[in-house]
């Protein structure tokens, strides 16, 4: 059974303060990866969003997604999933509102780290409990034939934890966002296969909903985060 994560958060001083929060934070924490860039991308942008995760909601003229402020974020927000003891742990959680209601932004950031597993080796390997969360996703996403095996699983539970978030905030949209520290758009084909699999078009810089999904509607954005952060050095947490 997966513990239940605790649900009481105190502000940032600093990007340094999301270190300790890394399943591994000596190994984690380093210049030019995602953990850091983002670290440093969401503490520049305060009490707003960074401006190319904007840009991409703006852009689509959806007026859930426009002219939203930032209520809270929240590094490595925690989702319990049927199936095992690992909870997902979503880079950032956002939560955004306009007139129309609140938004839910699950982020996952990368600069060269791959999505982990396909969703094939996952069933190569496949446990009695993982068969549960594999369903649970798949149900949650609204997938009523099983995903391809070429899917990157990370995708999956991500993206299952935005819409679960957006349930539990009483949201009606929910947003998964890649935010993307690669120079060279590392892994995106990966990205735009998810998309494709759930019958989005591949939201490269723009979020893009995917059809059939309506408590919460779901939206998927690709977003290109300044380089300026990924050669940023923090700090670790003293």
């Amino acid at each position: 059974m997966t513990m239940t994560p605790k649900r009481i958060f105190v502000p940032t001083k600093s990007a340094s303060d999301w270190q300790r929060l890394l399943a591994k934070p000596k190994l984690h924490w380093k210049r030019g990866k995602s953990a850091m860039s983002a670290a440093a991308s969401w503490e520049a942008a305060r009490s707003a969003l960074p401006s190319e995760i904007t840009q991409a909601l703006e852009d689509t003229g959806d007026p859930a997604l426009t002219g939203l402020e930032l209520v809270l974020a929240i590094p490595e927000w925690e989702v319990p999933l049927p199936g095992g003891k690992t909870a997902s742990h979503t880079d950032i959680l956002a939560v955004a509102r306009n007139e129309n209601g609140v938004v839910v932004i699950g982020v996952e950031a990368k600069v060269d780290e791959p999505f982990g597993p396909t969703l094939g080796e996952k069933r190569a390997g496949v446990s009695p409990g993982q068969t549960v969360r594999l369903e649970y996703l798949h149900s949650v996403l609204g997938a009523t034939t099983p995903l391809p095996d070429s899917l990157r699983y990370q995708l999956l539970h991500r993206t299952a934890s935005a819409i679960l978030t957006a349930q539990a905030f009483h949201s009606p949209t929910a947003v998964m966002t890649v935010q993307s520290f690669s120079p060279d758009d590392s892994w995106q084909d990966d990205y735009v296969a998810f998309c494709e699999a759930l019958g989005a078009e591949p939201g490269i810089g723009k979020a893009s909903p995917v059809p059939g999904h309506t408590s919460p509607r779901l939206f998927l954005a690709w977003c290109a985060g300044d380089q300026k952060f990924r050669e940023m050095e923090i700090p670790g947490a003293s």
